[in-house]
């Protein structure tokens, strides 16, 4: 069977646009739910009745978290076996209603314990809405694609900014809490629109289906994915085991541990400012209004940053523009400590989201671009795997600073040196490995390898 050509895979731009949006909705919600934390921390640092110290506070902040480093590896798994429309729908139904129950939470327990499982549908939307997004977008796209829909992300934690804003005054922080339960009214519409992988159907041998779908979504002259064990006679997979080995080869040992290092910097940041930045900006003596205005822009500049350091990796190379940019995102971090007008210290914060989420994104595409496609999605799940850990060290080192009585400046000083330690381990990832890769699904190798070096 011929190899298929991209011009023989036509997806049309409608189709595309409509997977991006439904996983984009997914993704703003779960931006949410990640960021609401961090904008109603305040407010749950004065409620008498629960009566937290920092250091609790810091553990509510992790719950999530470790939810989420549980989702992504199972549910991830899951949509391979049961669908990636139903486990997209899935996830979205648990962090959606545990939101509710954590709105009601009579105890700080009950509520850690609905953050908790809230984020095992957390975890679980990044992967499935990854996937989707890839599959049906053109090669020579799928990197802007894939930064486009996890805009969302960015413009979740925007959404929760403004949310405690307008609402926190009058409602409290259990309403603004509740309002990340509203996206379960999504849920019919992403079961109408979104399709399902067309990828899962033939691996599970339903093909019938497959075919049926694509003429649905008006895809012409639809070519079957070619099983990667038939693309060449007498060829058998490789055994599971080699898929993980592979990252510890001594050809990628080097780069693994300085890809894994540099992106649990990254979330640690991400999570770590998300998490804190309110408090902290109201201990340097901002009201509550303007320390949530600081969240608002440090992630709608990293929600912008995200589509133009992707552009600006296409064109000069995704380990140069990380370095320089996670080394402004730390100056903007500690220049914070220094008492600037308004308008300069937003400017600061700016880049200190542009360092933070914004090179967090490329890096993970960075990662994926990196190794063979035999093991990419296995190095780029696993690393991400250990980055949770670092998203989950970043809640608890806000609350041990704030809880050792140390001055607030600590934490740009302590923020801004894991910045500038994310970029000395980006410089030391060596160039990649020239090596054989398995023929293109969907495209003409030659065609598939030039649209991947252009992410």
């Amino acid at each position: 069977m011929a190899t298929p050509t991209v011009n023989d895979w036509k997806v049309p731009t409608r189709t595309t646009g409509l997977v991006l949006f439904c996983c984009w909705l997914a993704i703003l919600a779960e931006g949410y739910d990640v960021g609401v934390l961090g904008a109603v921390l305040p407010a749950l640092a004065e409620y008498k009745e629960w009566s937290l110290s920092p250091l609790q506070l810091g553990g509510l902040g992790s719950y999530a978290l470790i939810g989420m480093l549980i989702g992504a590896l199972f549910i991830g798994t899951l949509s391979d076996l049961v669908g990636r429309k139903k486990m997209l729908i899935a996830s979205m139904l648990i962090f959606s209603l545990t939101q509710a129950g954590a709105a009601w939470a009579p105890t700080p327990e009950l509520f850690g314990l609905f953050r908790l499982v809230g984020g095992l549908g957390m975890g679980g939307v990044i992967p499935v809405a990854a996937a989707l997004t890839i599959e049906y977008s053109a090669p020579n796209k799928r990197s802007f694609n894939y930064g486009l829909m996890y805009s969302g992300y960015s413009l979740g934690i925007v959404a929760a900014a403004l949310a405690a804003l307008f609402v926190l005054p009058t409602g409290g922080w259990r309403a603004v809490i509740f309002i990340g339960a509203v996206p379960v009214l999504l849920v019919p519409v992403l079961w109408k629109f979104l399709p399902e992988s067309l990828e899962f159907l033939e691996s599970k041998g339903r093909k019938a289906e497959a075919k049926a779908l694509a003429a649905k979504l008006q895809i012409t002259d639809y070519i079957p994915v070619v099983p990667v064990a038939s693309l060449e006679p007498g060829s058998s997979p490789d055994p599971w085991w080699k898929t993980i080995t592979t990252m510890f080869s001594p050809t990628y040992l080097r780069s693994t541990v300085f890809f894994w290092i540099s992106l649990f910097c990254g979330l640690l940041l991400v999570y770590g400012l998300n998490t804190w930045l309110p408090s902290i900006m109201k201990k340097a003596g901002y009201d509550l209004g303007s320390s949530l205005t600081f969240l608002l822009v440090f992630s709608l500049a990293s929600a912008i940053g995200g589509l133009i350091l992707g552009r600006a990796a296409d064109r000069y190379g995704k380990k140069l523009i990380l370095v320089v940019f996670y080394i402004l995102g730390g100056l903007g971090i500690m220049l914070l400590i220094f008492p600037n007008t308004m308008v300069v210290n937003l400017l600061f914060v700016a880049f200190a989201g542009i360092g933070s989420i914004s090179t967090s994104l490329v890096l993970t595409g960075y990662i994926a671009d990196y190794y063979p496609a035999n093991v990419r999605g296995t190095a780029t799940g696993w690393a991400l795997s250990f980055a949770r850990l670092g998203a989950i060290s970043g809640p608890l080192i806000g609350g041990w600073i704030a809880g050792s009585n140390l001055p607030f400046e600590a934490n740009f000083v302590i923020f801004a040196g894991i910045a500038m330690l994310a970029a000395g381990a980006v410089v030391m990832i060596p160039k990649p490995k020239s090596a054989p890769s398995i023929p293109a699904l969907r495209g003409d190798p030659n065609e598939e390898n030039s649209a991947l070096e252009a992410r």
